[in-house]
């Protein structure tokens, strides 16, 4: 049964930010984090506390445990539990497991969606509370059924919000913009847990463009990379749903805040040029690194020019 219920429920997982609750969970592995948090802060990108949280609810030190993403959409259940006959879809064999299999724990996460084009908090902050509203109705009523049935086995009830650009990864970018305000992600079945990659790479499939490069202790762009910049300019008009990051570097002549300076006014000069190129402000972030992260060794002449350089990352 068990290998028939991983054979159907195979599916991408990508990003949970799990809520508060979850955080307890993390007991049985002493909650000692093994590697660093890949989250970048900013615009559109994964907060360092949902990443904390997600670590920890994945990494359990239970063996032969199984995590499997449904996409049911959970508000149907009051409707489903009414039926003489529930037609169950997706979630058909995760039903056969709880009513065939005995003493099998199982945590269900009802996972939902903002839709990202809502960027007004207040909305957003309503919408998140209707949200949760019709995820708790949904797994009452589904708690309530399978008492009914004398289901006897443990099941736990959890809702998560994710980003949903995250969860749809490089998908997000390649396909029509979804039209719900609330977007029923749909359920992540928990039979314990094992650690998994949440983290699609945002840049996945998108173009690379090299670095601008600068003089020495300057931050003027070089009309030469005008036509570099217009390019990517283009490419940003084109597609709509990407954006830029741009990330400013110098080499370490100067001190440490006048090398970061310096490369920050890099940055918002690139900035600037795509400005004028009317690209929206909100798509571009700008990072400052100073002296970090050398292409080349700072003793020579040619190496200074490749550190002293803004970066572009397409994300």
């Amino acid at each position: 049964m068990k290998r028939r219920l991983i054979t159907t429920l195979v599916a991408a997982l990508l990003v949970v930010a799990a809520n508060s609750a979850l955080a307890q969970n993390n007991k049985t592995s002493g909650g000692k984090k093994k590697e660093a948090s890949p989250y970048v802060e900013g615009r559109q990108k994964v907060r360092q506390t949902d990443f904390d949280t997600i670590w920890k609810f994945t990494n359990f030190a239970a063996k032969g445990v199984h995590l499997y993403y449904v996409p049911f959409d959970y508000t149907a259940m009051p409707y489903i539990t009414g039926q003489k006959r529930p037609d169950w879809g997706t979630m058909q064999p995760a039903v056969n497991y709880l009513t065939k299999v005995s003493r099998a724990p199982m945590l269900m996460c009802a996972v939902f969606a903002i839709n990202p084009a809502i960027t007004d908090p207040e909305e957003r902050e309503t919408l998140v509370a209707e949200a949760r509203g019709e995820a708790i109705q949904a797994i009452n009523a589904f708690d309530a059924w399978k008492t009914d049935r004398e289901m006897h086995n443990k099941v736990k009830y959890q809702i998560a919000e994710v980003d949903y650009r995250y969860w749809r990864g490089a998908a997000y970018f390649n396909e029509p913009a979804p039209d719900d305000a609330i977007i029923h992600v749909g359920m992540l079945l928990y039979f314990g847990t094992k650690k998994v990659n949440l983290f699609p790479d945002p840049s996945e499939g998108a173009k690379t463009f090299a670095d601008i490069k600068f003089f020495p202790n300057d931050a003027t762009i070089a009309d030469s990379w005008f036509s570099h910049i217009d390019s990517l300019a283009v490419y940003l008009k084109n597609n709509d749903r990407r954006d830029v990051l741009i990330v400013g570097y110098a080499d370490n002549s100067g001190t440490e805040a006048y090398n970061l300076g310096l490369s920050r006014q890099r940055a918002v000069e690139v900035k600037k040029a795509l400005l004028a190129r009317g690209i929206d402000e909100v798509r571009i972030e700008v990072q400052a690194r100073g002296s970090e992260e050398p292409l080349g060794d700072n003793d020579t002449y040619e190496g200074r020019i490749a550190n002293n350089r803004v970066a572009i990352k397409i994300q």
